[in-house]
């Protein structure tokens, strides 16, 4: 099954479905594919942290351990859908969506852990390429108008971004210090976290 087929039967759930699924089976698997930093600073109680690339390497393995009630979760929906795409592809049947935020679990009553208070990666970006557009428009204007390149790199790398759904500078600002605060799981700690 290819993953665009995939992406037609997606089950998407909300914050109040979730939260009562929680209450009717408390060992439902919640799999949250952000990255740990963000995992760190608030997730669902009970949660696992699986982020996107480590579950890309392990697709095969994840899809044919998990069952068909697992509902996968990222800060929007946009990685859990791609989550769920690739595993549906290596052969998990069902599974769900969350289509809304941590904090929106957390607003419908749902218990959520919080940690070191971190940005969410798309908030990260966002800020990011606003503050390098408004820098390239204001060196543009001061310094030499050859700086409003910057401005409209930013702007081509958004509009790349959104056609092809893949987004190179949260990858970048990953890297960066404030978001090394927890360390990637292992495929061995998620695999006897999922045992348990």
């Amino acid at each position: 099954m290819s993953p665009a087929a995939t992406a037609e039967t997606t089950k998407t759930i909300d914050a109040v479905t979730l939260k009562s699924l929680l209450e009717e089976n408390p060992n439902l698997t919640v799999i949250d594919v952000r990255n740990p930093a963000e995992f760190e600073s608030v997730h669902i109680a009970g949660s696992h942290n699986i982020p996107l690339p480590l579950l890309s390497a392990h697709t095969v393995e994840l899809a044919a351990r998990l069952d068909d009630g697992v509902v996968l979760l990222c800060q929007s929906g946009v990685r859990a859908k791609q989550a769920h795409e690739r595993l549906a592809a290596a052969g998990l049947q069902g599974g769900q969506v969350l289509t809304e935020s941590v904090d929106d679990v957390e607003k419908a009553g749902g218990s959520v852990v919080r940690g070191r208070q971190v940005w969410d990666m798309e908030r990260q970006v966002r800020f990011a390429a606003g503050s390098l557009v408004g820098l390239g428009l204001l060196a543009g204007r001061i310094a030499s108008p050859k700086f409003r390149v910057l401005a409209g790199g930013i702007s081509g790398g958004l509009v790349f971004s959104a056609l092809s759904n893949t987004c190179a500078m949260g990858k970048a600002l990953a890297y960066l210090p404030w978001n090394q605060g927890a360390s990637e799981p292992s495929w061995e700690e998620i695999q006897a976290n999922l045992d348990r």
